[in-house]
């Protein structure tokens, strides 16, 4: 059974004699039932039935990301998220997409540090095919010799693709900064080092062990019936890899021991570009941490709109940058917090300093009333806006059931994003903002230009 706490919606987990065991977890006003079930072989099925729309979201989501990669293996969990696309023992690459497509359908696939998630999107008639193609890539894929040959190449070009963005690569250089060569300090595709090299022995090795059906959640909100969803996912596993004796749901990753972070680094790439772009901040707080409710308001307040402090210190008032904003990151067991600016080259030293003084000042001196106020509201209207469609509130089942073990519902999430104080979110900037800085800088400088920056 999982954990529970204050205001969560909590579900059972466990299965009964190697039957599929359903629990109806909340009746959300602002959409439908949503239930979940989990099957005898581990895997869990969540779905949100919201009857006044047409369509359908479902997605298949794996608990395995980069972060599970060793070094020399950087990039496979990307790799295979391309390959599962490239064909089935029942279907082609050209089937799947056509078959999808042929009923205004659309699929796709992302993979993150700590998660990968394969959807797609149909209208509600439509959600039995979907069911069939999605769990078809995701449970037998071949991993055909010459499609390995064929992505590593496509992944090549996204790699080059990738370093011709500056404002992109920055955010990458950044987690290195902070994590170094710990997983969570890698690129999620990898390096050309890394995946030229890599071999189709070892992707498929990667792909056996971590697409289990106990790492696996299929959710899907949309107009459909729990029941049928959890018929057409076992008509479409069975005889499949995933088609597997009893087993128990993994638990939600609590990594152990949590990932080290690095205080004080200054990462530079040297890149003759007409704009620079900066990322200054610091090791953060984790996703089950009771503070990040506070995080969210305090990032909105000083740089999460264009009322933000930021916003209005470096663009407004000086006109110094296009685009300026603060952001948090969290993972299982870390997280970082930073501020992004891209700026002309010679006023990058007036921006840092500007923010610079603005994270002292708030460390030192907290938010205004008004500030609090308006921060929380922009944290409820984002995530409640958030959820106007089907795709965000399929999401918000996997990642609830997937990252935290249990599902706030939107009444339960206001509350608690109402019930942060002034006091907690001034602790949190003391403690924050207060902690040594690193920064990465992309753009037409070298590393000795920013030695006494700290």
């Amino acid at each position: 059974m999982t954990r529970s706490g204050p205001g969560r919606t909590v579900g059972v987990h466990r299965t009964s004699a190697g039957r599929a065991v359903t629990r109806t977890l909340s009746a959300d006003p602002l959409g439908g039932t949503v239930r979940r079930t989990v099957l005898p072989s581990g895997l869990r099925i969540l779905t949100e039935a919201i009857p006044t729309v047409r369509s359908v979201s479902f997605g298949v989501w794996v608990s395995v990301g980069s972060r599970d990669e060793t070094g020399a293996s950087a990039g496979v969990s990307h790799f295979l998220e391309h390959l599962l696309f490239k064909g089935t023992n029942k279907r082609s690459a050209l089937e799947i997409s056509a078959e999808i497509e042929a009923v205004g359908g659309e699929t796709n696939a992302f993979t993150t540090k700590e998660y990968t998630c394969y959807y797609a999107r149909v209208l509600d008639q439509d959600l039995p095919l979907a069911i069939d193609v999605m769990c078809d890539l995701v449970a037998d894929s071949v991993l055909d010799p010459a499609d390995v040959e064929t992505e590593r190449g496509v992944i090549l070009e996204e790699i080059a693709m990738h370093d011709d963005e500056p404002g992109d690569e920055v955010h990458d250089l950044f987690a290195t900064a902070i994590y170094g060569d710990h997983p969570l300090g890698r690129l999620i595709s990898g390096t050309e080092e890394t995946i030229s090299p890599m071999t189709r022995r070892q992707i498929q090795t990667f792909y056996k062990k971590r697409y289990t059906a106990p790492n696996i959640v299929i959710s899907a909100a949309g107009n459909l019936d729990h029941a049928t969803v959890v018929k057409l996912v076992r008509q479409a596993l069975r005889g499949t890899p995933l088609d597997t004796p009893a087993a128990e749901p993994a638990a939600p990753r609590r990594a152990t021991p949590a990932a080290k972070t690095r205080a004080g680094r200054t990462a530079v790439e040297h890149k003759d570009t007409e704009q620079a772009h900066v990322i200054l901040g610091c090791a953060g707080i984790g996703r089950v941490d009771d503070r990040r409710f506070a995080l969210g308001v305090l990032n909105n307040v000083l740089g999460g709109g264009m009322s933000s402090r930021l916003f209005q210190e470096v663009r407004e008032q000086r006109g110094l940058a296009y685009s300026v904003y603060s952001y948090a990151s969290q993972y299982a067991d870390s997280g970082v917090f930073a501020v992004y600016a891209g700026c002309a080259p010679g006023k990058v030293e007036e921006v840092l300093g500007l923010v610079r003084a603005e994270l002292a000042e708030v460390a030192a001196n907290g938010v205004t009333a008004a500030e609090l106020a308006r921060g929380k509201g922009m944290a409820k209207g984002s995530y409640v806006l958030g959820l106007e469609d089907t795709g965000s509130r399929m999401s918000r089942l996997a990642k609830g059931e997937l990252l935290f073990g249990d599902l706030l519902s939107v009444d339960q999430l206001l509350a608690r994003v109402d019930a942060v104080t002034a006091d907690e979110v001034n602790a949190l900037a003391a403690d924050l903002l207060a902690r040594p800085m690193s920064l990465a800088v992309v753009g037409p400088f070298g590393a000795d230009d920013f030695a006494a920056s700290h």
